[in-house]
C-alpha cells in the first residue's frame, strides 16, 4: 500500500528489544528527519506507565543503548511519544487503545504502522483485538517480530491469524539481518558489478560457507531457547535468508515482489538433508576470552537434548548451483562473535607457474556482516624480488571495510532501515509468507531426519568451534572451515 504512516503503535514497548533497538532506532530516524515531522509514536505493554513516566523510561533506554557518538535530538523525539497500557491477551482495553490512536486517516501521508514485539502466543489475540476495534483496516500495516512459530504448522496458524485481518501487502515479517548494511550490500555486490555475476555459478564456485557464531550462552533466553534450539533460532531465518541472497537469480527489478520471488525459488530448490550432512552439538563448560563459563546443562539446571550448535551441508538443485555444496554452521559459546559468508572460487584450470614451483590458490570472497562489516577478495600476486629458482606467488587481500570506504555516513542500527521501511511501506527487506513456509518446510525435514536417524547433540567445549564431527563434515570433501 502506498502511504507513509504518521502514527506508529509499538506493542512490547517496555521490553528488551524496544529498549535496545526500537527506541534508539526511532530516535535516530526522527533526529535525522527521516520520519514524518508529525509522527505520533504510541507505546503499549502490560506495564502501567503514564505518558510522562514512559518518556522517562525511554530516556533511560536511549542513554544506555544509543551508539556512542551518535548525535540525536532526544528531547524532540520524546515529545513524539505517548503510552497506553494494555494486556493483549484479553479483548478488554483495545477500545481504549483505539481511542488513544485516534482516527487513522485516508490520505497518502496518513496511516498507522503497528509493530508487534510480543510473545508469539499473543499474536492471535492481538490481531483479534485490533480487528474488532478498527485498527486493522484502511491505511494500517503491521510488522511482526520473529519467532513466527516453531514448525510449519504453527507458522501457518500464526500467518492465518494475521491474514484474517491484514492482506499480504500490509504484512511486514521482520528478519533483522536483512536490515544490516553488508547484507544489503550483497545485492549491490552481485548485481551492480559486472565482474561477479558471470562467475557466480557452479562452473566457477567450488563451495560457499555461512557462519553465524556467538560467544554468549543462554543469558535471559532460557525459557525460549530450550524449546527452540540453534536450528529453529538461527538457521530457519537468518542463515536461510543469507543463503537465499547469495544463491538467488538476478531479479527483474529492485522491488519487493521481484526480489522475494527469486528468494523463494532458492528456498524451494533446497535438497532434503541426509543424516550424514548434519551435525548437532551442545556446549559444556569451558572458557571464552579467558573467562570460565558453565556448560549448557549447568546454565539450564537440568539435562536437555536441545542443540546449541548445528552444521549442515546443503545443496540447491537448480542449474546455477548443481553440485556446489553450501556449508552452514551456527552455535553458542564459540570462540568469537562473527557472521560471515565465504565464497570459495575454483582454482585456475591450468597454472603456467607450476613448472616454476609456484602454487596457485583459489580466489576467496569473504563478506563480513558482524561485528566488522567488510568485503575482502583474495587474489594471487607475485612476491616482489629477483628469484633465479622460480617465481613466488602469494595471496593478497583486497579489503573494503565499510566504515573506511564510507567515512561520511554514520553507522546505523539494522532496525533503523526496517522501521523506516515499515513506516513508508517498502516490503523489499521483509519476508513474505511463502518464504517463511518454504524455510519451515525444509527445517521440519531436518528435524524429522534427526528423529529417524536418532541424531542427538554431541558435546563440545565452550570456546571451541563445535564438535569435531563438524570439522569432519567439511574436511571429508577437502574443505576447511574459514576461521
Amino acid at each position: 500500500m502506498i502511504f507513509s504512516a504518521n502514527k506508529l503503535l509499538l506493542f512490547g514497548a517496555t521490553g528488551d528489544l524496544s529498549q535496545r533497538m526500537l527506541l534508539p532506532s526511532l530516535c535516530a530516524l526522527a533526529s535525522d528527519g527521516l520520519l514524518p515531522d508529525n509522527i505520533d509514536i504510541i507505546g503499549t505493554a502490560r506495564s502501567e506507565y503514564t505518558d510522562e513516566s514512559f518518556c522517562n523510561f525511554a530516556a533511560e533506554a536511549l542513554a544506555k543503548f544509543l551508539p556512542a557518538g551518535r548525535k540525536v535530538d532526544i528531547d524532540g523525539f520524546l515529545s513524539k511519544l505517548r503510552y497506553q497500557d494494555l494486556d493483549a491477551s484479553t479483548p478488554e482495553g483495545f477500545d481504549t487503545l483505539a481511542k488513544c490512536a485516534g482516527p487513522i486517516g485516508t490520505q497518502e501521508n496518513e496511516g498507522l504502522s503497528i509493530f508487534l514485539s510480543t510473545a508469539p502466543s499473543l499474536f492471535e489475540p492481538t490481531i483479534k483485538g485490533l480487528a474488532a476495534n478498527g485498527l486493522a483496516t484502511g491505511n494500517v500495516r503491521i510488522g511482526l517480530e520473529k519467532p513466527l512459530g516453531v514448525d510449519l504448522a504453527s507458522s501457518c496458524q500464526i500467518n492465518d491469524a494475521v491474514a484474517s485481518a491484514f492482506s499480504e501487502d500490509r504484512i511486514f515479517r521482520i528478519d533483522h539481518y536483512l536490515g544490516k548494511e553488508t547484507v544489503q550490500n550483497l545485492l549491490a555486490l552481485r548485481f551492480a558489478n559486472i565482474m561477479f555475476e558471470p562467475l557466480w555459478n557452479a562452473a566457477h564456485i567450488d563451495h560457499v560457507q555461512i557462519t553465524v557464531a556467538e560467544t554468549v550462552g543462554l543469558e535471559s533466553r532460557v525459557g525460549y531457547y530450550d524449546g527452540s534450539g540453534a536450528l529453529r533460532d538461527m538457521v530457519q531465518n537468518h542463515i536461510l535468508q543469507l543463503l537465499a541472497l547469495v544463491a538467488m537469480e538476478p531479479p527483474t527489478s529492485f522491488d519487493a515482489t521481484a526480489v522475494r520471488d527469486e528468494k523463494v525459488k532458492v528456498l524451494r530448490a533446497l535438497r532434503p538433508i541426509q543424516p550424514n550432512e548434519t551435525v548437532t552439538g551442545q556446549y559444556r563448560a569451558g572458557a571464552i576470552n579467558g573467562e570460565a563459563v558453565p556448560g549448557y546443562d549447568e546454565e539450564l539446571g537440568r539435562d536437555s537434548e536441545t542443540e546449541t550448535f548445528v552444521a549442515l551441508k546443503a545443496h540447491i538443485d537448480n542449474w546455477r548451483w548443481k553440485g556446489v555444496p553450501f556449508y552452514m554452521r551456527t552455535g553458542k559459546r564459540l570462540p568469537e562473535r562473527t557472521t560471515e559468508i565465504i565464497v570459495k572460487f575454483r582454482d585456475v584450470p591450468f597454472s603456467i607457474f607450476e613448472d616454476r614451483g609456484a602454487k596457485t590458490l583459489p580466489n576467496t570472497l569473504v563478506i563480513g556482516i558482524q561485528p566488522r562489516e567488510n568485503i575482502r577478495l583474495s587474489l594471487m600476486a607475485k612476491v616482489p624480488g629477483l628469484d633465479r629458482g622460480g617465481i613466488r606467488l602469494r595471496q593478497v587481500p583486497l579489503d573494503i571495510a565499510m566504515p573506511d570506504a564510507f567515512a561520511g555516513p554514520e553507522r546505523r542500527i539494522a532496525y533503523e532501515r526496517l522501521l523506516l521501511d515499515l513506516v513508508e511501506g517498502d516490503q523489499t527487506l521483509f519476508v513474505r509468507r511463502d518464504e517463511v513456509e518454504a524455510q519451515w518446510n525444509w527445517i521440519d525435514g531436518i528435524r524429522e531426519t534427526w528423529d529417524e536417524a536418532n541424531i542427538t547433540p554431541k558435546t563440545y567445549t565452550a570456546g571451541s568451534w563445535g564438535p569435531s564431527a563438524a570439522i569432519a563434515l567439511a574436511e571429508r570433501d577437502g574443505v576447511t572451515w574459514h576461521e
